[in-house]
């Protein structure tokens, strides 16, 4: 009873506790459910019509595309400016898809297995994939089957196993290639049966075809004079406010516009200084005596060169003048330079020069995927086979371990470079040393190679040369100097109002009215400049950025002021709509002018314009650019259908007031041919109506791009 009356006396008490640990539970789920909430809403980079984009998704497709970017162009990694391109192709391609997928969805619309599988390695293989060079035959430049589905052969994940580690790796690469372009040819075939199902709504009919044959079958020769707008000063003609918003008015649509920044800012380049040049001068020369000298030249153009030393001869055909020059002319040990052009420095050793064929045709036999032992045993046993009168070619069909087994073996032609960078040393100096027909067997990354020289060009001058390039940069101390300045200016003039009064007189540029939307990657023509813009939309009006390195340039940048989302203002265009409606004033006043002399001639219309007569041939309805005129419906129009040799009234034009005569007119050979013309509008509609529907489809998506948070 006593602990009862204990508990009873304490019960506010308790009450207390047990509600603040309630509400510590309640606010703490809460709080880790905000968290949450939050981290999503950081992750999220886009929302398209509902559907969330999160950033790891978009970062894994943009990785993707650079490997595929990569293997193709041999590169280890991709400038900046790439991987932007990257990015927006990514996106533009995530937009595309989501679309897409909600209009096929709705038509129950779909690529189905069977039909992957019969574009990928059945009757109709897709045109991506026989356009690929690596399913090619060499022989006849035609896409070669065999070449595919051994290639699909090696990338099965069983086949992939039965290698060696290192070989797994690139087997590996090479099917996440493939699977990537799988995806890309399915994604297609959709998009075709869509814009196809879109396209066959719009067909031609007779009235088509014959205006479209009416349009280009009848030509005009004409002689002409044009009075250009710019005679006439645009202060004699007065555009009204209302004329100008009246003008906007009807265009509203056009300037539709994102969400902008505009932005003052001072580009600053990183220069090499006097102090630079002297000492880079100064090491190339001390290394003219050791290059000479040296018998590692080697080991003295790659410690000293951006270029490393490439071990194989040369024609002169493949060589720069500079140097086509110096090898041609002489001697073996002679040396040429140091020279300076375009911020480096150059200088030549010619270290060798031989007469040989430049280049050789190469079969081989890849032996792979076996132990050492089993190789150089199978190695042997084939050696002994082809010294025995065996076939070389079906040799490689039945043992060799690559995609060249369908061709017999044959690799193609090689210059020494080609042999040297493709597979190794060994191997280039084995296909230049061995003799027409003979075997030779080299070892390399990829495994055994049973190798065979089977033609050679004829013999030609080749060269071996060192060549040591230096490119003069900023030292550490030049590059310190020019940011602690920018620096030191910057803040001292920590504002607006600063900034624009002082930077002229410090040397600096401060450039206005620079506008940038979300989707811009440069500022002006800065690379790498993508951070300033980032910055620009992460704060408000009057700021001043730190100072941003841009590839070659120290930038600062300052917010002038920020643009909302929807249209233009009317004063922003004003000036673009007040040059178009003063042309138009300036030929109505021209045109007048003209009219009024009546004049007979178009060489008295030239005398009173101030021009020339000129001429041009081959003009009709369909001509969209006249030569040595530019575009001219009006003109286009008023030629068809005048009279020969008859002088034409004055004809207003985009750029001046035309007035012309037609001196002949010939009727196109070729006779009408409905069917013929039908089937050519409806390919053309095709494939505009399939481009313009899936952009339209883009463009009136509910796009919500977060990107800028990110890069």
């Amino acid at each position: 009873m006593a602990t009862l009356e204990k508990i009873r006396s304490k019960a506010g008490l308790l009450v207390l506790v047990v509600g603040l640990a309630l509400f510590a539970f309640i606010i703490g789920d809460f709080l880790n459910s905000g968290s949450t909430y939050f981290r999503q809403s950081q992750e999220r980079i886009a929302e398209i019509d509902g559907e969330v984009v999160k950033i790891q998704d978009y970062q894994g497709r943009v990785d993707e595309m650079a490997e595929m970017y990569k293997m193709q162009s041999g590169s280890a990694s991709l400038p900046e400016e790439y991987m932007t391109q990257i990015r927006q192709s990514v996106f533009d391609a995530m937009v595309q898809e989501v679309v897409l997928d909600e209009a096929t969805a709705k038509l129950g619309m779909g690529v189905s297995p069977e039909e992957l599988f019969d574009m990928v390695q059945g009757e109709n293989i897709s045109p991506l994939i026989q356009q690929m060079q690596m399913f090619t035959n060499p022989q006849t430049g035609a896409f070669d089957k065999a070449a595919l589905l051994n290639f699909l052969k090696q990338i099965d994940s069983d086949n992939i196993a039965s290698y060696p580690a290192d070989q797994q790796a690139q087997l590996i690469q090479a099917k996440n290639f493939w699977l990537f372009w799988e995806k890309n040819i399915k994604r297609q075939r959709l998009e075709q049966k869509y814009t196809t199902l879109l396209s066959k709504a719009i067909s031609a009919n007779s009235l088509d075809a014959k205006e479209a044959y009416n349009d280009n079958a009848e030509n005009s020769d004409i002689i002409y004079a044009m009075q250009s707008y710019a005679t006439i000063p645009d202060s004699t003609i007065e555009v009204s406010k209302s004329e100008i918003e009246k003008l906007y008015n009807q265009r509203k649509e056009l300037y539709k516009q994102k969400e902008s920044k505009v932005i003052k800012y001072i580009a600053v380049d990183i220069r090499p200084s006097k102090e630079d040049y002297d000492k880079a001068q100064a090491e190339i020369e001390s290394l003219k005596e050791e290059l000479a000298t040296s018998e590692r030249v080697a080991d003295v153009v790659n410690e000293n060169s951006e270029v490393p030393y490439v071990d194989a001869f040369f024609t002169e055909k493949a060589l720069d003048p500079e140097m086509k020059q110096f090898a041609t002319t002489s001697e073996v040990g002679a040396v040429y330079g140091p020279v300076f052009e375009n911020d480096k420095y150059r200088m030549f050793k010619l270290v060798d020069k031989t007469v040989a064929p430049d280049s050789v045709k190469v079969s081989h036999i890849m032996l792979a995927g076996k132990s050492e032992a089993e190789t150089t045993a199978l190695a042997d046993s084939l050696m002994g086979a082809l010294k025995g009168g065996a076939n070389f070619a079906e040799l490689a069909k039945k043992y060799s371990a690559d995609q060249a087994a369908e061709n017999g073996g044959e690799l193609g032609w090689f210059t020494e470079v080609t042999a040297l960078r493709g597979v190794n040393d060994d191997f280039k100096k084995a296909v230049f040393s061995t003799p027409l027909n003979e075997v030779a067997v080299v070892k390399s990354l990829y495994g055994t190679h049973l190798v065979k020289v089977t033609e050679k060009t004829g013999n030609v001058e080749k060269y071996k040369i060192a060549d040591i390039d230096m490119t003069v940069s900023p030292s550490s101390k030049t590059y310190s100097n020019i940011y602690n300045e920018l620096n030191q200016f910057v803040s001292k003039n920590n504002s607006m109002a600063k900034l624009e009064e002082n930077a002229k007189e410090a040397g600096y540029n401060l450039i206005s009215g620079a506008t940038v939307t979300t989707d811009d990657q440069l500022l002006g023509s800065i690379k790498n400049s993508r951070p300033v813009i980032r910055w620009a939309f992460q704060n408000d009006k009057g700021s001043i950025s730190e100072i941003f390195e841009c590839s070659d340039k120290f930038v600062v940048a300052a917010v002038e002021g920020s643009i909302s989302e929807g249209y233009r203002p009317v004063d922003m265009v004003a000036p673009a709509l007040r040059a178009e409606l003063a042309a138009q004033k300036k030929g109505d006043k021209i045109a007048q002018e003209l009219a009024a002399k009546n004049l007979t001639s178009v060489e008295a219309y030239a005398e009173t314009m101030g021009s020339s007569v000129d001429s041009v041939k081959f003009v009709n309805f369909g001509t969209r650019r006249i030569a040595g005129i530019g575009i001219e419906p009006n003109l286009n129009a008023m030629v068809s259908m005048a009279q020969v040799d008859q002088v034409s009234a004055p004809v207003k034009g985009n750029n001046g007031v035309y007035v012309f005569k037609v001196y002949a007119r010939n009727k196109d050979g070729k006779e009408f041919n409905e069917a013929e013309e039908i089937r050519a509008l409806d390919a053309s509609n095709a494939y505009r109506v399939g481009f313009q529907a899936i952009q339209s489809m883009v463009n009136n998506a509910k796009v919500e791009d977060n990107r800028i948070r990110f890069y």
